[in-house]
């Protein structure tokens, strides 16, 4: 039961990831700076400080328990995501959203699934699920093995788009995604999803802070990743914040927050829809995780649910219309593929690891 919790509320978080660039279609007139960085305070400021006061009362006090060395780690942990987190906007910018997705989250549920047990290998944890509990156990291998479908199925996702990147004309390719572009999308969602999976390392080196929550202070499980998740989005926040103003000024595109040719309230309520929504994939994550705990499962659940998302929202948006049958039955196969490792890895946790 406790499994099949786990796999909901992911499920829940990655619609939300999967979605939450939607209503940034409906930004009319704003440059990318503009709404990008206005989303991104709900993101990593707004919502998640609210989150952490309404869900863990008095997390002040775990905060200030905590050295200022791991603190500084998390954060740093967290600028680096940011870098991921701004390329993403760019990836799917220039891909889609059903392939900039694939290929950055396909990268991102790789590295952040699989490098922290062995990292914890090669430091001799005792207390975290290594690379070798997974090897030595029947679930874990279950879970390697959902991984390994999972890949498979991504792989078919990025064939799918070459395919794409063959048959249609420019104009074509331009209708659905306004400024396509293969080789620099790839190279741009590749360099993403390397650093986005240092959210999950943020995580990791954040125990120490869910664990005296739960442990000392006697905070529901269910919850207590809200604090760690406060702390990397700081680091994330000034990332997008520094590149953010700079091309604001290097744009002169600043006056368009309070520019009366645009949208404003169309575009400010959009913009803070768009980054609240975002928000919620790791408010779910973080409710999922306790049921399920950490490590590759929790982490390839959530980026598996945010791929099949994002496609479906790539058929939804048209990104497909005017591909071959080819094409359509490897995108089709991709994603029942990706399905189906949600469904292994779900299997294998549920077999338990350790």
């Amino acid at each position: 039961m406790q499994a099949l919790l786990g796999i909901l509320f992911h499920s829940i978080g990655g619609f939300a990831s999967g979605s939450f660039y939607m209503p940034y279609n409906k930004v009319k007139k704003w440059s990318w700076e503009t709404y990008w960085l206005l989303g991104g305070l709900f993101s990593w400021l707004i919502v998640p400080f609210l989150a952490a006061y309404l869900t863990v009362p008095g997390f002040f006090e775990i905060l200030r328990h905590t050295s200022g060395q791991l603190l500084w780690i998390i954060y740093f942990l967290g600028l680096m995501w940011g870098i991921g987190g701004l390329t993403y906007g760019l990836g799917v910018r220039y891909l889609g959203m059903s392939l900039g997705n694939s290929v950055i989250l396909g990268v991102t549920a790789a590295f952040g699934a699989m490098v922290p047990p062995i990292y914890y290998d090669i430091m001799g944890t005792v207390d975290k699920v290594s690379f070798s509990d997974m090897l030595n156990s029947s679930g874990g291998l279950v879970v390697l093995f959902g991984v390994a479908v999972c890949l498979t199925g991504i792989a078919l996702t990025g064939r799918a788009g070459l395919l794409k990147e063959k048959e249609l004309s420019s104009e074509q390719k331009s209708a659905s995604v306004k400024e396509f572009a293969l080789v620099k999308g790839l190279i741009v969602a590749i360099i993403s999803g390397v650093l986005s999976a240092f959210f999950n390392y943020g995580i990791e080196a954040g125990k120490p802070l869910t664990d005296y929550a739960i442990y000392e202070l006697g905070h529901n499980p269910l919850f207590v990743n809200n604090v760690t998740f406060l702390v990397i989005l700081w680091g994330g926040l000034t990332t997008n914040l520094i590149w953010c103003v700079y091309l604001s000024i290097k744009n002169n595109s600043y006056p368009e927050y309070v520019s009366k040719k645009t949208p404003l309230l169309r575009n400010y309520m959009f913009a803070a829809l768009a980054g609240t929504t975002w928000f919620l994939q790791f408010f779910f994550y973080g409710m999922g995780e306790s049921k399920i705990g950490s490590g590759a499962s929790s982490w390839i659940l959530h980026m598996s649910t945010i791929i099949l998302t994002a496609n479906m929202w790539g058929i939804y948006n048209k990104e497909w219309k005017g591909t071959s049958r080819k094409t359509i039955l490897t995108i089709s196969m991709g994603i029942g593929i990706i399905l189906l490792s949600v469904i292994i890895v779900g299997i294998g946790n549920s077999m338990g690891i350790k």
